[in-house]
């Protein structure tokens, strides 16, 4: 990845409105809240014909021990390390401030082209405030304001001179996208950073850690997608009056719509739960392809040889419409049988895209629809003659009949039992429609 410009600073600065301002959508969770942002979060713009990454990073505070602070720390250094350019952003309404003079001692060191950028400078009044932050010695200050957008201009022409020509206008367009959703605290980031193999996302005991959905590249067997880690879904009457979560629903939720593939995390020491059952329902009902993931199956207590046969029965009695979705039982904490996820999370995603023959189809389906034909209704007889594979982002599948408007929803449960029992569909919620011939 290159031409990435990283944008930081101390909490509550205006970082987040920055990344979304240039990158030209909302993607980035803003509130006057300090702290929202936690994890990197990358996000593609353009200017000048040039494309380049930003990167929003949570505020940097020197010599905290709050968990999340020190966590933001290292994700600061991170962002700090990987990027071409640097955009350190203090705020013109409250002034220099000693976490400012800290935080400018650490930017110093990174040896990289750095731009003092004075935010929140609406007016003329304002702007007269930046003077004192040419004291930390950085250079210019440049005045913005990105809420508005004022000033935002002039510091992307300096900031191209800095950035090179060959970056796509999307490095991630058309890769495979797989949402790993669940409860909070189901371990999600946990298992996000095992597969990736590195600390991508901050992880603690306390729920809720996970604010932004976050994307990641990730590399197997050959294949390449983006894990978006997200935010735990709990239930609507547990949503606090918060902005912040609200938010992180909404990112969720999206992240699940705009997925190829959904790895729903299940906790293993609590079972399947009401929230986790939603969770399946939203993403089936968005035909997506779906994994279910037992976490934490090192700290299930009483295992025994029958107990995965035994869980996974239990979760097929609460499903009995969705006994085609795959099971595996992981732990992030071991990284036992994570590359048997990643081996059904591929599979699940052939299976969705992957288109099959008509002529297999007729072959295989014919023969089932001649040994148990749809029932008559009214006196008169439903003949189905062939069927194919509609060219549908998720798996749809047209029978072509005499009188479309008589076949049962029974018989159309029959006919996806057959299709699943003759092709490769698991994990992938299928459609039936009857056209009329």
């Amino acid at each position: 990845m290159s031409n990435l410009v990283a944008i930081v600073g101390r909490p509550n600065v205006g970082k987040s409105t920055l990344f979304n301002r240039l990158i030209g959508q909302r993607q980035a969770i803003m509130d006057n809240q300090a702290g929202v942002t936690r994890d990197r979060h990358y996000g593609y713009a353009e200017w000048q014909n040039k494309n380049f990454t930003v990167i929003d990073t949570g505020g940097y505070v020197e010599g905290s021990d709050d968990v999340f602070e020190g966590a933001i720390r290292d994700q600061v250094r991170l962002a700090l390390e990987e990027a071409d350019v640097i955009l350190f952003l203090v705020d013109t309404t409250q002034g220099l401030t000693g976490l400012d003079e800290e935080f400018a001692n650490v930017v110093r060191r990174s040896k990289k082209p750095v731009f003092l950028v004075a935010n929140k400078a609406e007016t003329k009044l304002e702007n007269h405030y930046t003077g004192e932050f040419y004291a930390l010695g950085l250079g210019d200050v440049w005045e913005i304001s990105a809420m508005t957008g004022s000033g935002t201009g002039d510091l992307l022409d300096a900031i191209c001179i800095h950035l090179q020509e060959d970056q796509d206008e999307d490095p991630d367009a058309g890769i495979p996208r797989v949402a790993v959703v669940g409860r909070p605290n189901a371990g999600k980031s946990s298992l996000t950073n095992a597969l990736l193999g590195y600390e991508r996302n901050i992880v603690t005991d306390i729920a809720g850690t996970t604010r932004d959905a976050i994307d990641a590249r990730y590399k197997a067997f050959g294949h390449e997608f983006i894990l978006t880690d997200t935010a735990g879904l709990r239930r609507k009457s547990k949503l606090r009056e918060d902005q912040i979560e609200f938010y992180s629903t909404l990112r969720t939720i999206k992240a699940i719509e705009t997925s190829d593939v959904c790895l729903v995390v299940l906790d293993a020491t609590r079972g399947l739960e009401a929230q986790d059952i939603t969770i399946i329902l939203t993403a089936v009902q968005a035909k997506k392809g779906v994994v279910l993931l037992v976490n934490k199956w090192d700290a299930y207590e009483g295992k025994d040889q029958s107990s995965t046969r035994v869980f996974e029965e239990a979760i097929r009695e609460r499903l009995p419409t969705l006994s085609y979705l795959p099971v595996v039982f992981v732990s992030a904490h071991t990284k036992q049988r994570l590359m048997k996820a990643v081996e059904t999370m591929i599979e699940v995603y052939h299976a969705r895209r992957d288109k099959l023959p008509t002529s297999a189809l007729n072959d295989k389906m014919l023969p089932e629809i001649e040994a148990y034909p749809p029932p008559i209704h009214k006196g008169k007889s439903v003949k189905i003659k062939y069927l194919t594979q509609l060219p549908t982002h998720a798996p749809t599948f047209a029978f072509y009949c005499n009188l479309p408007q008589y076949v049962s929803d029974s018989y159309t449960r029959y006919l996806e039992n057959k299709l699943r029992g003759h092709f490769p569909l698991a994990g992938v919620p299928i459609s039936i429609v009857y056209k009329k011939k």
